[in-house]
């Protein structure tokens, strides 16, 4: 019985996206951006498995809670699945020299940082809760990538520009979210990195 506990279905779902981030990216890796005459199809069908990746993270979420099949399974991979579309995304958009190395820097050294701290603190029973920072940080980081994406299959134009204006701003957001973010959970980790009473 306890062996099939995690075959729920937002744990199904979770499964799902990390098994089709390498998908993604093979789909990615073989399709050409627009050469700026003509809708790129290929790309605009990686944007919209991107967008699809994005949105199901609300969507094993819900299953979870509205289901009451909150799982420590699922606790373990939702993150990780998380961490795998955005990075795999970056790392792959860094490749064609849309981002710059240090946006991957930052969201990598996070991830390290919080992996770490919640070690320290779990091991120490301390419960650090969980800030609205991380959650903006996510979506906007979404967004952006998703329209960075699509800006591989757009026509140039207005729209074009328009979509590259707010894609590299919300990037630029959420590099200092992450960043702020990181920096909240250590500052609330403080005092049992410490080991203050």
């Amino acid at each position: 019985m306890a062996g099939r506990s995690i075959w729920t279905p937002a744990n199904i779902v979770t499964m799902a996206r990390v098994a089709l981030v390498p998908c993604w990216l093979a789909a990615a890796e073989l399709t050409l951006p627009s050469d700026g005459t003509g809708v790129a199809w290929g790309s605009l069908a990686v944007a919209l498995f991107f967008i699809a990746l994005s949105l199901t993270d609300k969507l094993d979420g819900y299953l979870a809670r509205s289901r009451g099949e909150v799982t420590t399974f699922g606790k373990f991979l939702d993150p990780i699945a998380d961490k795998l579309v955005v990075i795999v995304a970056l790392c792959f958009l860094l490749e064609h020299g849309m981002v710059s190395s240090w946006v991957l820097l930052v969201v990598v050294a996070r991830e390290f940082l919080v992996s770490g701290l919640r070690m320290v603190v779990a091991a120490e029973g301390t419960v650090v809760a969980a800030s609205s920072l991380g959650k903006w940080k996510t979506a906007t980081t979404m967004v952006s990538l998703s329209g960075l994406l699509l800006i591989r299959c757009l026509v140039s134009g207005p729209f074009l520009d328009f979509v590259s204006f707010v894609s590299y701003a919300l990037l630029v957001v959420a590099v200092l979210l992450t960043a702020w973010s990181g920096v909240d959970y250590f500052l609330k980790s403080w005092k049992t990195v410490v080991g203050d009473e």
